[in-house]
């Protein structure tokens, strides 16, 4: 059992969880409780190491998560509850933490629904937003430089498995006309001027989603072919980036599906 903050491992996490930097130059990443780590198993993401207290093991879910790593040869340690308090990004550790390789989904050579998410802020939104983004199938996600980086630890927690399926891309935008090249790209505004249902997605696009305060930037609004809105009551001015990410990318898989 590690009971140190000084143990070599456990200084690794504690950096993963704490810097970008790190995060970026060690191509890896921390994912905590037993539904991460089902969901990256399932996609076939297997942990670097696997830090575990002695109570979770009661959980017959944690037993056979830990079981299944250990058979594939993945290091399972026990560490102290202190430890894992140190290690955790949560007020309340759940007890079960791992480091995982930073995935290198393969993009698709003719993308039909590509998202941008420009200058977004917020590591819940940006969670949420690639959650849901998997949900109504997204084939590529492009983070251009000003948006939070997506291994943030609250991105991981709020994209729920999303990191393992869906191919995330940061890109800047020198690169990203050629990454959507043939696609109608749109904006999301408060103050576009095309209704989000009056668009045609089921030809090839995408979709650029802005930050919460200040929205897209200039680039965005320069590689874009339209600014769509979505229609509101009088008196409110807008939506909460992942709420509009999710009104509008489920209007392109209700006319996909009507068309078949």
């Amino acid at each position: 059992m590690i009971t140190s903050l000084k143990n070599d491992k456990v200084r690794l996490v504690r950096a993963l969880q704490r810097r970008r930097r790190v995060r970026q130059r060690e191509r890896c990443f921390v994912i905590e409780g037993v539904r991460l780590g089902e969901e990256a198993t399932e996609a076939g993401v297997l942990p670097h190491f696997a830090f575990y207290t002695s109570e979770i093991q009661e959980s017959l879910r944690v037993a056979a998560l830990l079981k299944s790593w250990r058979e594939a040869g993945v290091p399972c340690i026990e560490v102290s509850r202190p430890v894992m308090e140190a290690c955790s990004d949560t007020e309340a550790p759940q007890g079960l933490l791992a480091v995982v390789p930073i995935p290198d989904l393969p993009r698709p050579a003719r993308p039909t629904l590509t998202l941008i998410l420009d200058r977004l802020r917020d590591p819940g939104n940006m969670g949420t937003i690639l959650r849901t983004a998997l949900a109504a199938g997204v084939e590529q996600a492009l983070i251009p430089p000003g948006t939070v980086d997506a291994t943030n630890p609250k991105v991981v927690r709020a994209g729920m498995g999303a990191h393992f399926r869906l191919p995330l891309v940061t890109m800047d935008w020198d690169r990203i006309p050629q990454a959507v090249a043939g696609c109608r790209v749109y904006l999301a505004a408060a103050r576009g001027t095309v209704p989000y249902t009056e668009v045609d997605w089921t030809e090839s696009v995408a979709l650029v989603v802005g930050g919460e305060a200040a929205g897209a930037g200039k680039r965005a609004h320069a590689l874009a072919d339209a600014e769509v809105t979505i229609p509101l009551a009088e008196g409110v001015e807008s939506l909460n980036a992942a709420v509009a990410a999710a009104v509008i990318l489920f209007e392109a898989v209700r006319q996909r599906r009507m068309a078949g």
